[in-house]
Formats: structure tokens, sequence, C-alpha cells
């Protein structure tokens, strides 16, 4: 499948502000199953990003805006060709070994309500296991958008019963870190979701290796997913954050476009100001974090 993505992030500021620094981690990897044909990140200070690899593998562009300003915009656009691989990932950068995903996060702090729907399935075998934890995650939370926040935690979600794809994945990873097996937290994209942004589970099988759950949707990724970043927990694969000095009150609006496309169809792309970098030819919940 191709698939088409615009994410568009707006920082607005009441006040200007002299200083700004983003990391972005919008950059899919191309892997089996997923082949990155155009991507570009459009946004102030790009072309002397700092770019590299983060300790999860993700890469990262660092942009600093040092001139007085009073938005930032960072416009994202690509077309990438997806395979339905069962949800197994192989062939991407892995820096950190897979046991560093067993450690718990205060977002995916194991609650004893969180360890008896990893127990519930005992005595099936792992991949078995992994779907009736993928279920019982959805079941006990009902998805309802606006109610929880990017800090809300695997145990507060889980009491509330409501929130949207971040929360089933943090109560997903604790379920299974408290196994004593190794899980992350993916974000990317998704064809079809009414937000487009979304996030799921990859679990680390012995023999398979890193297989791909999306307790929201109740399946395994197919090729309607595209992957992004993954880390710990949302925390260290969020799409967009920022810091910045002075300013004022912020404004956060995010726009997220993701479409199928037909061969042959080709994107449109503009350049503004020079700020243009092409990141290869033949992708996020955004967080803000000011100071």
């Amino acid at each position: 499948m191709l698939i088409a993505v615009h994410h568009r992030t707006r920082y607005v500021y009441d006040a200007e502000t002299r200083y700004s620094v983003q990391s972005l981690r919008v950059t899919p990897q191309s892997f089996p199953g997923q082949r990155v044909l155009e991507w570009t990140i459009d946004a102030p200070g790009i072309e002397r990003a700092a770019t590299f690899r983060d300790c999860y593998g993700n890469t990262v562009h660092q942009i600093t805006v040092t001139k007085p300003h009073s938005e930032v915009v960072i416009d994202v656009k690509g077309v990438v060709e997806t395979a339905d691989m069962a949800g197994i990932v192989s062939g991407i950068v892995e820096v950190a070994p897979a046991t560093v995903y067993l450690r718990m996060t205060p977002q995916t702090e194991a609650s004893e309500a969180i360890r008896k729907i990893a127990n519930a399935s005992e005595g099936k075998d792992y991949i078995a296991r992994l779907h009736a934890i993928m279920h019982a995650t959805r079941d006990a939370v009902d998805y309802v958008p606006g109610v929880t926040n990017a800090h809300t935690s695997a145990t507060e979600a889980l009491a509330d019963g409501k929130g949207v794809c971040q929360d089933h994945a943090h109560i997903m990873i604790a379920a299974v870190r408290s196994l004593g097996r190794p899980a992350r937290y993916v974000s990317g994209y998704l064809v079809g979701e009414a937000e487009a942004g979304h996030a799921w589970v990859e679990a680390f099988v012995e023999g398979l290796g890193w297989v791909g759950f999306d307790p929201a949707n109740r399946l395994c990724p197919t090729d309607t997913y595209v992957r992004v970043a993954a880390g710990l927990d949302a925390a260290s694969a969020t799409p967009v954050r920022g810091a910045r000095r002075g300013g004022g009150k912020e404004e956060l609006e995010v726009a997220v476009e993701v479409m199928k496309q037909q061969a042959g169809q080709q994107q449109s792309q503009s350049s503004e100001d020079g700020r243009q970098v092409q990141m290869g030819k033949s992708q996020t919940q955004s967080q803000a974090q000011s100071s």
C-alpha cells in the first residue's frame, strides 16, 4: 500500500521569545514491510539541525531558533510503501538490547489491576498470551478522547476505564513487563484513524523478534500502519517535544492527514524560505514541554 502523510505542528506564543528548541522524532525507517519513498521536514533552522540517533534507534532532528519569534511551524510530508508482515518487525536499527525495554517508567508502572490483566492468560503459549493481554486491555478501557493527557499513567487510565491509544499502549506495556518480558511503545500513523497519529506496542518474542500489537484496535499492525519511532513510553517516542525561554502562554495546534495513495499519484511538495530538507527518495500524539 502507498500511504501519504502530512503532519503539521504549530506552536503559537502570546509574547515574543528569543530562543526555542524542538526535538523531532518524525522520520520513519525503511525495513521489510515499510519503504520510505519520499520524506521532507520543513521547519525553521532545519538546515542547521543536529541530526542523530537516540538510544532507541530513532532518528532525531534537533532544531534551534535563536532570533525573536512568536510561532514555530513544523511541516512533515512523505510517502511510504507498506506491506502486511503480520506485525513482525525486523531489519530496523536497534541501538539498545531488548532487555532495555524491561524497565518500568512512571507511565508504565504495573499496578495490581494491571498484573491481573497480565496473569489472566497464564498457561497459554506466549503469542496467545500477548493476544489475550491485548484484548483484555481494550476490554478494560473504552476509547474516549479528551479524558487523559500526555502525563496520564497506565494505572490512572485503567482505574478510570477511559482513554486513547496512548493509554492502551501504556497498559499493555506495563502488563507485559510485569511478566519479565520486554515491550516498547511505538508512535506512527494509521490510515483510517480519525486523528491519524497513532500509538501501539511491540513485544519481544524469542525466535521471532519484535511483534506489534495494537490494543486500541485489537489487531497486529498491517499495511495500513506507518511505524515512525519507539521508546520506553510515550515521552521517549513523542514526535515533537519543545522547550523555550519566555514567550508567555503557548498554544499547540496539530493537524495530521494520512491517506492511501494510488500508484503513480504524486505528492505535491512545497518549500518555504529554503528551510526544507529531504529525507530520502527511492512520520506521530504530540507533546510540548516549555520552560
